[in-house]
């Protein structure tokens, strides 16, 4: 059984600022004569901290807010870190986020100016997970982990109930596929409201720990990853969390960094959208297997715009 719940969900949407809810859902016909099928995209860089994390950590500090607690800490490789920031900032919470310092610095910059406390560590995403989790239990203080708490899929989870209710229907969804709480949450509503839409998750090649789990049907950890998309480069999957995936995600597929590059170029070309490596993995996709998805209406949830201006150039070779 899913530890996910569409009621449930439908109640975590009240507790959502409404600057995150209803971003934009459009046909992008740019896009089509290059991808060969017709592309929605569900724009969830549209609100303050330009990524879909506060859907879930809105209801993560809106609940620690009317149990009086006064601290909060996570792990982040950026998005989430800030979105908690920007959540919290607004209930009275004192946030302490821990990130690698290899991090993008214009995510590092931004949770400081949404006044969180930022701790740094040599290492990646996995060890920040370490540190957050040893800082939670010495001061006694709620730890938001991404995927494995029910609230960051839930919220995540509100995208789908806005796509099921797009006009026209769709055929598939391509959901950036990293710790899971956007796959797992969006293909949850749509299983469950629209069990006739392909849910397909998508994941780097350098970063496949997730994609591998799903296909073996077991957790298959990493000991590294080497990928630009660091908001999808975890190496150790949650077991709860892959069982959640296995139930609603018809398919998981593997990109190459020149693909993932090549739709950050297609998006910013063509669609007028600065999207960070993880956004593209659903552009990604469609190139690299065009005929799988020629013919067919598909959304692609570009779930965050926070990446380093010198970084991106370079990746699109735009001028400086």
């Amino acid at each position: 059984m899913t530890r996910l719940d569409t009621a449930r969900i439908r109640v975590a949407r009240q507790r959502i600022d409404p600057a995150f809810l209803d971003t934009p859902l459009y046909r992008c016909e740019a896009l089509e004569r290059d991808l060969g099928c017709a592309v929605s995209i569900k724009l969830e860089t549209a609100n303050p901290v330009r990524s879909f994390k506060a859907r879930g950590t809105e209801v993560v500090a809106s609940a620690l807010a009317d149990s009086r607690a006064s601290a909060v800490v996570c792990a982040s490789a950026g998005n989430l870190g800030q979105a908690l920031a920007w959540s919290g900032r607004g209930r009275g919470l004192d946030v302490t986020v821990v990130a690698s310092r290899f991090a993008p610095a214009a995510k590092l910059d931004r949770i400081r100016a949404l006044d969180a406390r930022l701790e740094l560590v040599d290492g990646d995403i996995e060890t920040a997970r370490d540190r957050a989790a040893a800082i939670a239990r010495h001061d006694g203080i709620r730890l938001v982990e991404d995927s494995l708490d029910l609230e960051t899929c839930e919220g995540a989870a509100t995208i789908g109930l806005e796509l099921v209710d797009a006009v026209p229907a769709f055929d598939a969804v391509l959901i950036a596929l990293g710790g899971g709480a956007l796959a797992t949450g969006v293909g949850h509503v749509l299983k469950e409201c629209a069990p006739g839409v392909e849910v397909i998750c998508v994941q780097p090649l350098g970063a496949p720990a997730m994609t591998r789990s799903w296909h073996q049907r077991r957790v298959i950890s990493t000991d590294s990853t080497d990928t630009i998309a660091d908001g999808v480069a975890g190496r150790f999957p949650i077991p709860a969390v892959l069982n959640d995936l296995l139930l609603v995600a018809d398919d998981a597929v593997l990109v190459q960094e020149a693909s993932i590059i090549a739709g950050m170029r297609m998006l910013f070309e063509r669609a007028g959208l600065i999207v960070e490596p993880s956004a593209a993995l659903g552009v990604a996709a469609i190139l690299e297997d065009p005929d799988r998805f020629a013919g067919r209406h598909v959304v692609t949830v570009v779930c965050g715009s926070n990446v380093d201006a010198a970084s991106y150039r370079r990746w699109i070779g735009a001028e400086s």
